[in-house]
């Protein structure tokens, strides 16, 4: 009788592990861009505006607030009528000054992609051995 609920239990439990390790996972990101939407002083619709002003007729397909270089930065990627390649605007989240204009082809585009997914897995890993050592202390 005990083997009977014992195995769905032990099934059930498996079964809810997984997610809620990747809802701690999804709780920092939350956390870390939260943080940094703190150390903005331009906020995402102000840096919008001065990014379109660089890229007349343009529509935003993404945008993202990240530290590069050492800068806070928000980077958008902005579709322009009548091409394919995409024109990526950064604006200065502390100042809002442009710190980059680039046109990028579809294929830098496909590389840039494959770079950002081999940054976020190193950076995942990162995060993952840290968590690892915080459990053993």
């Amino acid at each position: 009788m005990k083997r009977k609920i014992l195995l769905p239990l032990l099934l059930l439990c498996s079964a809810l592990l997984p997610p809620a390790a990747l809802a701690k996972d999804s709780d920092k990101k939350h956390a870390a861009e939260a943080d940094l939407k703190t150390q903005a002083k331009v906020t995402e619709t102000e840096a919008q505006k001065i990014a379109l002003a660089k890229a007349p007729g343009g529509k935003i397909q993404s945008g993202e607030l990240e530290e590069e270089k050492g800068a806070l930065i928000w980077s958008f990627d902005i579709a322009m009528p009548g091409t394919k390649d995409i024109t990526e605007v950064a604006v200065d989240a502390k100042t809002g000054a442009i710190v980059s204009v680039v046109t990028e082809t579809p294929k830098e585009q496909k590389k840039e992609r494959k770079e950002d997914k081999k940054e976020h897995k190193k950076h995942e890993k990162k995060e993952k051995d840290d968590d690892e050592k915080d459990e053993m202390k």
